[in-house]
Parts: C-alpha cells; structure tokens; sequence
C-alpha cells in the first residue's frame, strides 16, 4: 500500500495507547489528526474543514513563528513551530483521505528537493564557494527544475500568488532580472521612485480613487524593487518599522499616563513632542 492510498485506521485499542503515549512524537501527533478527523466519531469543526478553509491558519501560524523569532521569544518558538506542523500534518490528512498524497510523501519530496539542490554537500561539486556562489547555484537548481515542467512558459512562473505582496513583488523582480529585466544601478531605480512619486501626487489632485490607488501601487512595487537593489528584505524590514513604531507610540502612551491623560484627551502637538522625546531616550539608552 502507498502513502496516497488510504491508510487502514488502527484497532481502538492501539489508536488510544497511542494517542496517549507522550513519547510518541511524530507517530501520535498524526494519529490524533487521523482520529480528529474521523467522520464517524471525530471532532465535527475538523471534519468539515478543507485545503481552503485551512490555508488562513497555516499562514497565520507561520506569522507567528516569525513573531517569536523576532521577539526572542524563544520559550515561545517551541509551541509555534508545533502549531507550524500541526498544519502540514493537517493538509497530508486531507490529502491521504483524498488519495492525493500522504505525509510520508511531502517528507520524501523536501528530502530529495534538498538532496538535488545540495551538491556541495550531497555531490562532487566544491564548497568552496560564497555563500552568495550558493544562493546563485541554488536559483539556478530551481530554474532548470522549472524549466523541465512542460507547464512553465514564463519566467514568473512559479511565484506563488499567495506570498505575502511585497515578498512577492521582490521574487517577481528577481526572476525578471534573471532574463535581464532589470535596472542596472541603484540610482536608476531612485530615480523612478521619485517618477511614481510625482505621478501620485498627480493622481491625488486630479484623478479617480481608482487612479491614485493604482499609482500607489506603483510606488510601492518600485519601492520594493529598491529594496531588492539594496539587498533587504522588505518584509521582514517593513516588520521591523511596525514593532518600532509600535514601540514608540507605547512609550508615547506611557508618557501621557505619567501625565495623567490618554492619548484622547491629548492632541497632536503634544504627542508629536513625547514622540521626539522617546526618540530620544531611545538614543541615549
């Protein structure tokens, strides 16, 4: 029997001594999922659930890894690396009761896409290479994979429509400047920012919401193609901005507590100038 077949469901007995092993690991983690989604004697939230119902909190959950790694919540990370693989155990289920494919097989799948696109390690190719030799070799790994699929016929073939937009529009940009789409210096793409820039301003005084909305797009694409440029990643910058500006307007807050008053009984002057104050005690902390 493969891993796309159904697999036959344990005797009760053996399920219950397995769902109560705590040192089970892998093996009673995917029982429990089998057992939860049982149509006959599971959990009827888990049963009625889909691939698409689903994908939201596979997402959110691998948010919430990045949360933690970003806070240095490491006492934390453990419980949301196991929500992370709560969900590729969830959607195997889904897929084994489908007869699409099992666990087992998403396994051997990363274990051979891994092996294939590690010569270095796994072949006779050097290692003495950058790191950044790697990421080259490794895109190029990738390309020859998707060009071997008689269904790529674009260069952004590939770039899942899913990602969040501006890591999207970075992966979008990079497989373009790998045919030669590409601005070859950074002042260039400067200088189109401050175009689109223009270009917005222009849409905001005389055109559709539609328009600015399109031009700001723009902006923004170019921004990140700025980003690309400059070698960071704006996701995980734009991030970093969020928890600073989270950071600040809390410090702002306190302030204003200290003061005995809440940023609505404050006005804008006044917190613009604890902002510069925090900012401030930021610097010399």
């Amino acid at each position: 029997m493969t891993d796309k077949q159904a697999a036959r469901p344990l005797p009760l007995a053996e399920s219950d001594a397995l769902v109560n092993d705590e040192k089970a690991g892998l093996a009673r983690l995917m029982e429990i999922m089998r057992r939860l989604r049982d149509p006959e004697t599971g959990c009827p939230w888990d049963i009625e659930q889909d691939f698409a119902s689903i994908a939201p909190y596979t997402i959110e959950e691998a948010y919430e890894v990045a949360d933690a790694i970003e806070r240095g919540a490491m006492g934390e990370l453990q419980d949301e690396l196991g929500d992370l693989l709560l969900q590729v155990v969830y959607h195997s289920q889904m897929a084994q009761e489908a007869g699409l494919f099992g666990f087992e097989d998403v396994v051997n799948a990363i274990s051979a896409k891994m092996y294939r696109r590690h010569p270095h390690v796994f072949g006779d190719e050097s290692r003495d290479k950058s790191a950044a030799q790697q990421v080259s070799d490794w895109e190029q790994i990738k390309a020859q994979e998707r060009g071997d699929k008689p269904e790529t016929t674009s260069a952004l073939d590939g770039v899942a429509a899913g990602l969040p937009a501006l890591t999207r529009a970075v992966k979008l940009q990079n497989r373009a400047a790998r045919v030669g789409f590409d601005w070859p210096e950074t002042s260039m793409v400067l200088d189109k920012i401050i175009e689109e820039a223009g270009e917005l301003v222009e849409a905001r005084d005389s055109l559709s919401k539609e328009d600015i909305a399109e031009e700001f797009g723009d902006l923004l694409f170019v921004m990140a193609n700025l980003a690309r440029h400059l070698d960071i990643e704006p996701e995980t910058i734009l991030r970093s901005a969020n928890a600073k500006f989270t950071r600040r307007f809390n410090g702002v807050e306190d302030l204003l507590k200290a003061r005995g008053k809440t940023p609505e009984q404050s006005d804008l002057a006044e917190m613009d100038a604890l902002w510069n104050e925090v900012k401030r005690q930021e610097k010399i902390s």
